[in-house]
């Protein structure tokens, strides 16, 4: 391929994945939806414009590191606390009935490899917080008790989600399911999250240092991606997954998240909030990027819509995917009202969905068919999810009023990981 054409493919990426994102936010959607119909459009299954190439792979695999850089910088494990054990039971209960639940619908249900049936299950795991903080701010309930319960079950989601992912890049690259394998990852992974924290605390530290004297601007940009993708290449050569290192560096980097021994590295909240700001454009350019690419990797025409076996595969994968989530918040003791709306708000799948299911398409377990019926559940999810979010609280208004006029007498002020009552 010229370099001119390159040009031009990404020319098309880009505008395209804006202008459908910005339609689908217009209609009340989620944007990430908008990107990968983008990919549909211009990829085999609709115009057959542009193919999967290695570049935009390249690119695409940049952005999803990014993605889970921005998703540990968002990560605050302070809201855990403040939820408490509500936040824990619904993390741990969403996170294990989808698992266990979409691995028995692989293996004993329709047949297929177990390493095929984990990463269905795995992908059912996933909580997309970005969709349902946006989803929670926009209603204004992102500080009452089951907004708090709602992210804090979110974030613990997505760590186990993370750790999930780094075992089944080590099955699918690694020759399958072992115990040993499984030690393996776990390992590294344990002793990549202790050391990274306080490499990327020390480091920040010194750029923090050489910003206050610098006289050439875009210090931050040009550091902090470098500082990412240091830590992907530090993931991978741990034996974890690349993108494993963008998480652990946002966490690390985050405004909210403090080592024991935070003050010796003089951790400074507003420096952080400095690198979320100079970091945003940035990382909103490469990741609608890995969503057009998903949607190029799928090809709906070889996909034989006739047959039975896509139909009935994604319909059951759907409800398996629902009351997985909704299942969870039956566990604590909250008004009904409220269990209806965090099992909602815990159900889209959005870009987490996406990693896993594309990570499993990557390695080769995966196969066209059983990725588009991901990929229908994912988007499903994800886009009813907020509707009826937003449908449960005008339903519930009445039973939310109570709750209401608590948080506001007593809003953020927990007391032994409780809000007081």
């Amino acid at each position: 391929m010229q370099t001119h054409d390159f040009f031009l493919i990404l020319f098309i990426i880009l505008l395209t994945a804006r202008v459908f994102a910005e339609l689908t936010v217009r209609l009340k959607g989620p944007s990430v939806i908008g990107e990968l119909l983008a990919g549909v459009v211009l990829g085999p299954s609709l115009l057959g414009w542009i193919e999967p190439i290695e570049a935009i792979k390249l690119m695409a695999e940049i952005g999803i590191i990014l993605l889970l850089f921005e998703v540990g910088l968002g990560t605050d494990p302070k809201q855990l606390v403040r939820a408490g054990r509500k936040s824990i039971v619904v993390a741990l209960a969403g996170f294990s009935l989808p698992l266990v639940l979409g691995f028995s619908v692989g293996y004993l249900i329709f047949d297929l490899p177990l390493l095929v049936s984990l990463f269905i299950g795995g992908t059912l795991t996933a909580t997309s917080i970005g969709i349902t903080a946006r989803v929670l701010t926009d209603l204004r309930r992102h500080h009452s008790l089951e907004g708090q319960i709602i992210l804090g079950a979110a974030i613990l989601d997505d760590v186990m989600g993370v750790v999930l992912l780094a075992l089944l890049y080590e099955f699918s690259i690694g020759g399958g399911v072992t115990l040993g394998n499984a030690g393996k990852v776990i390992s590294f992974v344990a002793v990549f999250f202790v050391l990274a924290p306080v490499a990327a605390k020390l480091m920040s530290a010194v750029i923090k240092h050489i910003h206050s004297s610098t006289v050439i601007p875009g210090l931050i940009p040009t550091t902090i991606v470098s500082l990412v993708l240091f830590f992907a290449w530090m993931a991978h050569v741990m034996g974890a997954p690349e993108l494993l290192g963008g998480f652990a560096a946002g966490l690390a980097l985050s405004r909210r998240f403090f080592l024991p021994f935070g003050a010796a590295l003089h951790a400074d909240p507003s420096f952080a909030e400095h690198i979320e700001r100079e970091m945003k454009s940035i990382i909103h350019l490469f990741t609608p990027i890995f969503f057009v690419m998903v949607g190029l990797s799928l090809n709906l025409r070889e996909i034989d819509w006739s047959s039975p076996f896509i139909w009935v595969f994604s319909m059951t994968l759907l409800i398996v995917a629902i009351v997985g989530k909704l299942a969870g918040p039956c566990l604590i003791r909250e008004s009904w009202p409220v269990r209806w709306i965090i099992g909602a708000a815990m159900t889209p799948r959005g870009e987490v969905g996406l990693i896993f299911a594309e990570l499993g398409r990557e390695s080769g377990i995966l196969n066209n068919e059983i990725y588009a019926g991901m990929v229908i559940v994912i988007a499903f999810t994800t886009v009813l999810s907020p509707f009826v979010m937003k449908w449960l609280y005008g339903s519930f208004s009445q039973s939310l009023q109570t709750t209401r006029t608590i948080e506001a007498v007593d809003t953020d002020k927990p007391t032994n990981g409780r809000f007081k009552k």
